[in-house]
C-alpha cells in the first residue's frame, strides 16, 4: 500500500509540474494551427489579387505553410520546457542524417525551385516529360502533378522534371495536328488536295494562322499518302485530330475518291 501511495503521490507531483505546461502547449498548438490556416488563406487572397503566377503561388504557399508549422512546433516544444538551443542542435544533427537518407527528396525540392525560377512550364500547360503526356495540374514542393488524356493523375518528381527533357506544347500557343490520309493511285491529286483542304478550313477549331496544309507525303505501296496538317489551340488538339480523320473520310466518299484497302480475292478451282 505504501509503495502504491508513493507512486500516486509521484504522479500527482508530475501532473502539477508538467500538467499546466502540457495543457498550455496543446492550447498554443491548436490556436497556432488555426492562425497558420488563416495566414495562408489571407496570403493566398493577396497573391490572387496581385496576379501572381498560379504555379509560383502554389509553390510559395506550400513552402510558407511548412515554415510556419515548423516555427509553431518549436514554440510548442519550448513551452514544454525543452531547451530550444539544445533542440536546435538536435534538429541540425537529425537534419544532416535525414538529408543524407533523403537525398532524392532534397533533389526534388531543388528541382522544384529550379522549375519556379526558369519556368519551363506552368499550371494549365500541356507538356510531355519523363514518358508522360498531360496537362499540368499542380507544381508542389517535391512533385509535379499531370492529368493525362485518359484523365489519370500522374505524379512526377521535380528532380527528374528539372533534369530531364520537357516538351511544352502550350508554350507557343499553337499545336500542329499531324495526320496521314491515303488515296488510290488512280485519283486526281489536285482534286484530292482541294477536298482535304476544304475539310480543314471548314472546321472552326482549325486556326487560320498558321494556315492548314495538304501535301503529298509519299508514294506508298498501294496508295498516294497525303500529309494533312491543321493547326489548333492545345485544348482543341484531340477534337481536331478525330474530326480530321472522320470528316476527310466522309468528304472523300462524297467526292467519289477511293481510299484503298486490302481486297480479298477468292480463287475457285475446278474439279
Amino acid at each position: 500500500m505504501e509503495k502504491a501511495q508513493e507512486w500516486f503521490d509521484y504522479g500527482i507531483e508530475l501532473a502539477k509540474e508538467f500538467g499546466p505546461k502540457l495543457i498550455t502547449a496543446l492550447v498554443i498548438y491548436i490556436i497556432g494551427m488555426w492562425v497558420v490556416k488563416k495566414v495562408i488563406k489571407g496570403t493566398r487572397k493577396v497573391m490572387s489579387k496581385s496576379k501572381y503566377d498560379q504555379s509560383l503561388q502554389t509553390f510559395l504557399l506550400n513552402l510558407f505553410s511548412w515554415a510556419l508549422k515548423i516555427f509553431l512546433i518549436i514554440i510548442v516544444i519550448s513551452r514544454l520546457g525543452v531547451d530550444v538551443t539544445t533542440f536546435a542542435a538536435l534538429i541540425a544533427a537529425a537534419g544532416l542524417a535525414v538529408g543524407l537518407a533523403l537525398q532524392g527528396s532534397l533533389s526534388n525540392f531543388a528541382g522544384g525551385v529550379l522549375i519556379m525560377i526558369f519556368k519551363p512550364y506552368k499550371i494549365g500547360d500541356l507538356i510531355e516529360a519523363q514518358g508522360v503526356l498531360g496537362k499540368v495540374k499542380g507544381i508542389e514542393i517535391f512533385t509535379t502533378k499531370l492529368v493525362t488524356p485518359q484523365n489519370r493523375l500522374a505524379i512526377v518528381p521535380n528532380g527528374a522534371m528539372a533534369n530531364g527533357n520537357i516538351i511544352n506544347y502550350t508554350a507557343e500557343g499553337k499545336m500542329r495536328v499531324d495526320t496521314v490520309i491515303g488515296v488510290g493511285y488512280g485519283e486526281d491529286i489536285k482534286k484530292t488536295k482541294e477536298v482535304l483542304l476544304e475539310v480543314l478550313t471548314s472546321n472552326p477549331k482549325v486556326l487560320k494562322d498558321p494556315a492548314p496544309s495538304v501535301n503529298v507525303l509519299e508514294l506508298g505501296d498501294s496508295s498516294v499518302n497525303f500529309a494533312v496538317r491543321p493547326f489548333c489551340e492545345p485544348d482543341d488538339y484531340w477534337d481536331v485530330y478525330f474530326a480530321t480523320h472522320e470528316n476527310c473520310k466522309l468528304a472523300l466518299d462524297k467526292a467519289g475518291i477511293e481510299i484503298p484497302y486490302p481486297h480479298q480475292v477468292e480463287i475457285h478451282r475446278e474439279g
